[in-house]
């Protein structure tokens, strides 16, 4: 499989009351297209802060960082927004939207900025709607952002996340702010995007959310600490039920 996203001697390091703090020490990571890998690791371990410096939004101290053959540190800050805005998607645990815009304007505003899209304004927000339809949530487009609930409005997230069709997904903490429902919901949506061929990186400290993941990375102290191959999830209960039990197992073993 080709390789979307590679670091090589990855360091963040933050000063912080002229003390140095290491948050990232010497990340040595491979994710390859079609991947669906999880991030997990106690707080402050460094779990948010990898996924900000792979995806350019925010720079390395030291290392490589190579996205589909790109090494992101040596991009200007103007071509590094591009590459996010073109060739990656975001889901967070907030779901930042604009309020003075309505759902659908939300999710097709990456594909308005960029500049590879040449398809007219009616184009857009047709795939936009299309998405939404996928999602199940094509009834919403028109409505504010507050007329929908949380687990809407984080489908609404991922339609957002497609518009550009990126080479890679970064999530972190994507269901983090929603019940157990939605959060099966935002996460099947998540493993169908996968299964489709979208490459996701996904950080979080629910072991049911990572048990869904083909890979787990386990990071301590800025460290990647432990690695488990999981394999694709093909579904059903009783899979999902082992899967938690061997996955919840190994953490054990870490230290989780």
């Amino acid at each position: 499989m080709n390789t979307v996203l590679q670091t090589k001697g990855l360091c963040k390091t933050y000063i912080v009351n002229k003390r140095q703090n290491n948050v990232l020490k010497n990340i040595d990571l491979t994710i390859s297209e079609g991947e669906m890998v999880a991030i997990m690791g106690p707080s402050g371990s460094g779990k948010s802060t990898l996924l900000y410096c792979v995806s350019g939004m925010d720079r390395v101290t030291a290392g490589e960082v190579i996205f589909n053959g790109k090494e992101t540190a040596r991009l200007s800050d103007k071509s590094l927004s591009q590459l996010r805005l073109d060739e990656m998607g975001f889901i967070f645990q907030q779901m930042y939207m604009m309020k003075n815009l309505s759902v659908l304007d939300n999710i097709i505003l990456p594909a308005v900025k960029s500049k590879r899209n040449t398809e007219s304004r009616k184009a857009t927000e047709e795939r936009g709607r299309q998405l939404m339809r996928r999602l199940g949530i094509g009834d919403v487009g028109d409505n504010d952002i507050n007329e929908v609930s949380g687990g809407q409005l984080q489908r609404a997230c991922i339609c957002r996340s497609m518009i550009n069709s990126p080479k890679m997904i970064f999530a972190d903490e994507p269901t983090g702010a929603l019940n157990r429902s939605s959060s099966d919901e935002v996460m099947n949506e998540l493993l169908s995007l996968n299964r489709d061929g979208t490459t996701i990186m996904c950080v979080t400290h629910d072991p049911k959310v990572a048990a869904k993941c083909s890979r787990i990375l386990y990071i301590m102290d800025g460290g990647i600490m432990g690695e488990k191959e999981m394999g694709h999830f093909n579904g059903g209960d009783k899979e999902l039920r082992d899967r938690e039990r061997e996955l919840n197992n190994w953490l054990m073993e870490q230290g989780w």
